[in-house]
Order: structure tokens, then C-alpha cells, then sequence
């Protein structure tokens, strides 16, 4: 019985040991299974912070003190058409760090070409072209760099500021359809349409504005279409080149000002060269060539700076008509006869090229040059035939001219010896004749 007791309770501390064995090894596997996961959440973040900048945000402190924003920022306006000037100091938090680097950046909307732009200085000033007829959103923040940062500049919180400008003017006064050419590089033309609102005796005003200029300045010389200001020319001597040109258009009338319109371009974009003027054909029958050649066009177009665009329109003997178009570099072009064609067409047009201007206006189309229609050309090395035909020709004509004076002298010589004979039979007969039958022979 006491054995029985004693194998009973061995059995129970057996199990009570494997059970305890297996809840150890599952809170084990827990445990191992929770490690792993932090293990990988922590390889994630690390791998995170070095694909990053060695800039860390920071809206807490640097070497103990906040990097706050810039302090007082001001954006003020100059009255240069949208050239817009930004202020600000330096934050009042860092005021006392001497040892340390102090950036600013300052981000800013372009509205003229939708994006935002970016730059970082040192400075406590910074200018840049808007357009007043749409908001002005500007977002600064501090960067600190000190020795008590182990190198690294502090990025602090963003700030943002908003210039709202006042549009005025009768609503639907505002000009529509805005096109600006440089024709030649010698003098630009910017014309527009009156608003959809319709408002009598009202009088347009253009002021422009460019980098080298100190103030802006009226438009040199109006445009007029029947008494009502329709654009406006300037001279070469008014524009810069690759540098923005800014246009504002406003006026008044007597129901009220029009409402201002504002326009940013930049003028060698807007380059339309003059038309060719000479163009010169040549054609070679042995190997149906045509060859095209021209001179660059007139004006201040740098020749380096033109490309060129060759059409040909080609009539078949069966009377299709075939075009092609083809852009070129120079100033000749060798177009290959097709063999049923019966004449072919050309005209060559330019443009400012991509290593001058990032756009550009195509010219006018030249003058139309064909070939003859259904003309035999003769081959270059025929030339000499003809020439040896000519002088064969004119030997032939030469010996038939001799031949028939040769001809002439020798009949001269027949009728003048008949003379003689008549004569001298004559006079034998009257001697031998009576007197009487003399008078029948006189």
C-alpha cells in the first residue's frame, strides 16, 4: 500500500513537471516571436533613417533651445509689376548660438508656371516674380548647424505666408488673347482682345518691366485699330533676352478701371524669323536629282540658330499628288526624282532652333519653286555631243556654200565663151554673105 502511495505520487510530479516544461516553452516562443518582430520594426527604422538626409526635423530643441521658424516675415511689393520682396530676421530662440551656421529655406509658388520652387541662403532677404492676380503663398524654416549638433543641420518647423492681392475693375474688362511675336529679332508685337464686358470710350494702358530696368515704363508705341489701342511694339533696344520680361495690362473707362492683367514671358521664345527669299533649283537627269539650296533669311536671327523645314509636293503622270515634309539643319537639300513624276513643287520655311530658345514661331513659307512640267533635261555629259554636232553642221553648211559658188564661176565661164564664138561667126558670115542679106544678120 505505502509502495503503491509512492509509485502514485512520483507519476503526479512527473506530469506536474511536464506540464510546466510546456508552458515554458510556449511562453518561450512567444517571447522569441515578439523579439523578432521588434528586431524587424527596429532594422526598418534604421534602414529608413540612412536612406534619409543627414537633416532630422526637429520640433523640439537643438543644443537646448528651439529652432523656431523665421521671425517677421514681410512680403512687400515695389511697384515692379509682381517683383516681390521677402524679409525676415532670425529667430529670437537662437539669438545667443555664435558658433553655429544659420540657413534659411524658403519655398514660394510660381504661379506662372504652377509649381513651387526652392531655395536655401544665408541671407535675410530674397526676391522673386509673381502674379499679382493670384495668391502669394511663401513657406520658410530655420536650419541650424552648431558643434553641439555633431555636424548634423536641424531642420526646424515650417511656416507659411500668404499674400492676398486686391483685384479691382469692372467684372469681364480684363483683356483676352495675349500673343507677343519677335519678328526677326528686331522688333516685338504684343497684341490682345478687349474683354467679353463691353465698355465704351475705354482706353487700354501697357506698362513692362525687365531685371535691367530700374523702374517700369509705358509702352513705346501703341498699336491702333480703328481709334482703339489693340497691342503694342517695342523696339530691340526696349527687350532683354533670357531674362523674364513682365507685361501689365490695364486701362479705365468711364463705367469704371479695367481690371489688370499681368503676363510673364521671355522674348527669345518668342522669335519668328523673316521668310526665305531665295530659292534655287538644279536638275540632273542621269540621276534624277534635284537639288535644293537657299540663302538664310533676312533679319537679326543668328544663322546658328535657325533650323529649316523642306516641303515637296510631287504631281504623278497619273495625277496623284504626293507630299512630304523634312526638317533640316543647312541650307541645301537633294530630293530624288520619283520615276512617274511629272513636276515637283518646293517651298522651305525656318525657325529658331532647340540650342537658341526653348520655343520659338515658324516663318512664313517662301516662295513656290517647280520644276518644268514634262521637260527632258539634258544630261551634263551630253554637252560635248551637242557641241560636236554644231561644229559638223556648220562644216557641212560651209562646203555646200563653196560648192555652189565653185558651181556658179564655172556656168559664168560657159555662157562667156558662147559669146565668142556667136562673135566671131558673126563677122566670118558677113564677109562671105552679099551686102544685101547683111542687115538680117545685124
Amino acid at each position: 500500500m505505502q509502495v503503491m502511495e509512492k509509485s502514485s505520487r512520483f507519476v503526479n510530479r512527473d506530469d506536474l513537471y511536464k506540464g510546466l516544461y510546456d508552458d515554458l516553452s510556449h511562453s518561450r516562443q512567444k517571447n522569441m516571436l515578439l523579439l523578432n518582430k521588434i528586431s524587424a520594426w527596429i532594422s526598418a527604422f534604421t534602414l529608413l533613417l540612412l536612406t534619409q538626409n543627414p537633416v532630422c526635423t526637429s520640433a523640439v530643441t537643438a543644443c537646448g533651445v528651439f529652432v523656431d521658424p523665421p521671425a517677421n516675415i514681410e512680403i512687400t511689393d515695389p511697384g515692379l509689376l509682381g517683383h516681390l520682396s521677402i524679409h525676415w530676421t532670425r529667430p529670437d530662440s537662437i539669438q545667443n548660438l555664435t558658433d553655429c551656421t544659420v540657413r534659411y529655406q524658403l519655398r514660394y509658388y510660381d504661379t506662372f508656371e504652377e509649381r513651387w520652387r526652392s531655395v536655401r541662403t544665408l541671407k535675410l532677404n530674397f526676391a522673386a516674380q509673381f502674379d499679382l492676380e493670384k495668391p502669394v503663398k511663401v513657406r520658410m524654416l530655420t536650419l541650424l548647424k552648431c558643434p553641439c549638433t555633431n555636424g548634423t543641420e536641424v531642420q526646424g518647423e515650417e511656416t507659411e505666408r500668404v499674400y492676398t492681392p486686391e483685384l479691382t475693375g469692372v467684372e469681364g474688362s480684363r483683356i483676352r488673347e495675349f500673343h507677343c511675336v519677335f519678328y526677326g529679332n528686331e522688333y516685338m508685337d504684343c497684341t490682345w482682345e478687349s474683354g467679353p464686358a463691353k465698355l465704351l470710350n475705354s482706353q487700354h494702358h501697357l506698362y513692362y518691366w525687365h531685371s535691367e530696368m530700374d523702374e517700369t515704363k509705358e509702352c513705346p508705341e501703341y498699336i491702333v485699330i480703328s481709334g482703339v489701342r489693340r497691342g503694342c511694339r517695342f523696339p530691340r533696344t526696349s527687350l532683354t533676352e533670357f531674362s523674364t520680361f513682365i507685361v501689365c495690362v490695364n486701362g479705365s473707362s468711364p463705367a469704371g478701371n479695367l481690371r489688370t492683367a499681368f503676363f510673364s514671358l521671355e522674348v527669345q521664345n518668342h522669335v519668328k524669323p523673316a521668310a526665305v527669299s531665295s530659292l534655287r533649283l538644279q536638275v540632273s537627269e542621269k540621276k534624277r536629282l534635284v537639288k535644293l539650296d537657299w540663302a538664310p533669311p533676312s533679319g537679326m536671327v543668328p544663322e546658328h540658330c535657325l533650323e529649316y523645314e523642306v516641303e515637296s509636293n510631287t504631281t504623278m503622270a497619273d495625277g496623284t499628288d504626293h507630299q512630304q515634309r523634312k526638317g533640316l539643319e543647312n541650307t541645301s537639300f537633294d530630293f530624288l526624282k520619283e520615276g512617274e513624276s511629272k513636276k515637283t513643287c518646293f517651298r522651305v520655311r525656318s525657325k529658331v532652333n532647340m540650342y537658341c530658345a526653348d520655343a520659338g514661331f515658324w516663318s512664313n513659307w517662301s516662295q513656290t519653286k517647280c520644276t518644268a512640267s514634262q521637260e527632258t533635261y539634258i544630261p551634263a555629259w551630253d554637252h560635248l555631243t551637242l557641241v560636236g554636232l554644231l561644229v559638223i553642221a556648220f562644216v557641212l553648211v560651209l562646203v555646200l556654200c563653196l560648192s555652189l559658188w565653185i558651181l556658179r564661176k564655172i556656168c559664168m565661164k560657159k555662157t562667156s565663151k558662147k559669146g565668142v564664138l556667136y562673135t566671131l561667126y558673126k563677122q566670118k558670115f558677113n564677109k562671105s554673105m552679099p551686102t544685101i542679106l547683111s542687115p538680117i544678120f545685124q
